[in-house]
This record gives C-alpha cells, structure tokens and sequence, in this order.
C-alpha cells in the first residue's frame, strides 16, 4: 500500500456539516466541498479498518462519469482540481488532493433512482417472492444474475440510518411529484444505458446501480457520485455467467467475507483482517484502471 488509509476528515477551519458513511461534506457558504474518505461499509455498517486510497478512487471515476453523462444531464461539480477551491481549502490542499470536488449547493431529491439491468440481490430476492420488483412485473423462469431485457427504473427511499426501502414508482411520485420522478427515471435510465454500454466495452458490467439528483434554480441535476464501485454491482465479462452470484469488483467480496465469518450484521462490524483490505482495494484500483484506462498509482 502507498498511502495511510483515512477513516475520518477534520480540516481547521473548514465546517463539517455532514458525516455519511463514506463521504464528509463541508459547507463553504455558496458551495459545498465533498472529501471522499478511505471508509467502507457493508450491511449499513462501517467497518472498523478503511481501504488506503479508496476515496481517491471513488472520487477519480466519479469525475471521470461525471464528464462523459454533461451531453445528457448537467450536474453539481464546480471543480475536482484543488488548485481551484476556494483560499480556506489551501492549508488542506495535499490532503483533498484527488479525494475532494468542490460542488454547487442543491436541494436533493428524497429518493434513490435506482437503475438495475440484471437481475441480483434485493432484486433478485425481490422476484422470487412476487415474480416483480418495485411493482414491475417481470416474465417468470428468469435466473439470478441473468440480463433484463431492458434496464428497469426502482427507485428506492433515501436512509441516513439503515437500508434505503425499496419502492414503487408510484409512491416516488407521492414523495418527488410525478413530473420530477418521470423526468428522473428517464435521465436514469439514459445515464444507465450510456455508462453500461461504455463499461462493457472495458470488460466490465454495470449490473445495476443507484443515483441522486438535486434541484438547482428549477433544473434537475446529478449530484453525489456517479456510476462507481460503491454505488454498483461490477462485475467482470469475461466470468459472467447467470445462474448465480458473479464475481465482483465492487464491496461484494468484502460482503462475502463478513458472511463467511458468520457476522450478525449488528454494530459493531468486525475488524478485516490486512488481506481482506488489500483484496478490496486491489478490486477498486482494477476497476477504475478499466474504466478510464489511466494508470495512476496510487
């Protein structure tokens, strides 16, 4: 490893107004500046050990989809070079270096817009109760991990403590207004398609994967993170095969490995031991070196 893994952020100076699992969210009065730490959670717990560059790399193809989706949907990067920020992030400017995105003040939308173009784990799970997922119906006889005929659209609620609920497109409508969420399960599913599409062609797919977008002077734009490990099931082509789980370059591993230890998924989460965390994060590496196909050591 080339880096000490960092858990937490505390910049003098600079007001922490939130703590999420991953990213830590100051607020520089007309922007916001997102730190994306070294954290990893599983099972909606935090685990006590963090992957050294994880943050970097989550922050990298953030940028990297952020970019290629602006002819589809504007979004809320202001700047990812720190030479930009503002004169208070300056004294920080070697710790936010590659990890940090200055962004533009939004009102976020109260749901996940959940995109899923295979069929896998809530999914999955979902469908062989009812046969559908998020009230669409899907045809009977389908396989885990098999590819949908089309990307669907399920949105889901958005937790700050525990698992965001999965819901019908219908009760988005209650919580966003119908306009809104019909605007935002077309731009999810075109985001979808395009990031798919772009992936397969590096050897990797984009299972499934959730966004989030704000509403900035009435316009509904992409905010967060986009398309990356944590926020998607990536897997490998060249193992693809449906009938069951699929390798990963995502958290999957990690997932497995607290279900091999028979973990209760109650707090607090277990200690990984240093092959676990070096495993982990060479999964992340590989997957933004695909992606981009930049060769950034980390």
């Amino acid at each position: 490893m080339t880096t000490q893994a960092v858990l937490e952020t505390d910049f003098k100076g600079l007001k922490l107004i939130k703590r999420g699992k991953v990213r830590d969210i100051y607020d520089l009065d007309d922007s916001l500046l997102l730190v994306a730490s070294d954290r990893i959670s599983a099972f909606d717990a935090v685990m006590p050990e963090a992957i050294p560059d994880k943050g970097k790399i989550l922050n990298k193809i953030s940028l990297f989809w952020f970019e290629n989706m602006k002819s589809i949907v504007a979004n809320h990067i202001i700047s990812g070079d720190v030479e930009d920020f503002p004169d208070v992030c300056k004294p920080h400017i070697d710790a936010l270096r590659d990890r940090s995105m200055l962004v533009k003040k939004t009102e976020p939308l109260s749901i996940e817009c959940v995109v899923r173009g295979y069929i896998s784990g809530s999914g999955w799970k979902s469908y062989k109760q009812d046969q559908g997922i998020c009230g669409i119906e899907l045809s009977s006889g389908l396989s885990e991990s098999e590819k949908l005929p089309n990307p669907i659209f399920t949105p889901s609620t958005k937790e700050d403590i525990g698992h965001d609920i999965n819901i019908d497109f219908e009760h988005a409508c209650d919580r966003v207004g119908k306009n809104i969420a019909e605007k935002v399960r077309e731009l999810s599913l075109a985001i979808y398609e395009k990031g798919a599409q772009l992936a397969l062609e590096k050897g990797i797919i984009i299972a499934d994967t959730k966004f989030e977008f704000g509403i900035l002077k009435d316009e509904i734009i992409l905010i967060d993170e986009v398309l990356t490990p944590d926020s998607s099931r990536f897997w490998p082509l060249e193992t693809y095969k449906s009938g069951g789980p699929q390798k990963s370059f995502d958290k999957q591993y990690l997932r497995d490995y607290l279900v091999s230890i028979n973990w209760d998924k109650k707090p607090p989460a277990p200690h990984l031991p240093e092959n676990i965390v070096n495993h982990t994060r060479a999964k992340y590496v590989e997957a933004y070196r695909l992606l981009t196909g930049c060769t950034d050591e980390f």
